[in-house]
């Protein structure tokens, strides 16, 4: 299947974790980054991970509701947790979805679907740190602490 991009950004970082990131194609994103570890200003990967996940799905199942003719009521929250493996540092993600203007068996049929169409969602699938669930009330359990 030939590629066709529909949109095409280029993000640079040369300062690593403590810096700026930026987009070398606008001058709309330019973002100073810093360790979670620290408690100094600046976004970071977990963060901006979390965002384009959130982001992204929720756009999809905006565009599904739209599809559907339902109001867009659709909330996706993302907590993301780092920490140490053997080799360095990994990523645990949790997604919870909530889609209160559909009984609980649409919100399935809608999360499957999007999950399918869903570019980052896509992306993240394969791994076994990202689990995604359609829930009534939001509410992380510490599973790290």
């Amino acid at each position: 299947m030939k590629k066709i991009s529909l949109y095409h950004t280029e993000i640079e970082n040369k300062d690593g974790i403590s810096g700026h990131v930026r987009s070398l194609t606008d001058d709309a994103f330019n973002q100073l980054t810093s360790s979670p570890l620290k408690s100094v200003p600046g976004t970071n990967p977990e963060q901006l991970l979390g965002a384009a996940l959130a982001t992204c799905l929720n756009a999809t199942l905006e565009a599904e509701e739209k599809r559907r003719n339902l109001p867009h009521q659709a909330i996706v929250r993302v907590a993301v947790d780092m920490g140490r493996d053997y080799q360095g540092f990994q990523f645990w993600l949790r997604v919870q979805v909530k889609l209160p203007q559909v009984d609980q068996q649409e919100a399935q049929e809608i999360l499957a679907i999007c999950e399918q169409r869903c570019p980052v969602a896509k992306l993240l699938a394969k791994s076994q740190n990202v689990k995604i669930e359609l829930v009534n009330e939001f509410g992380f359990k510490e599973e790290f602490k």
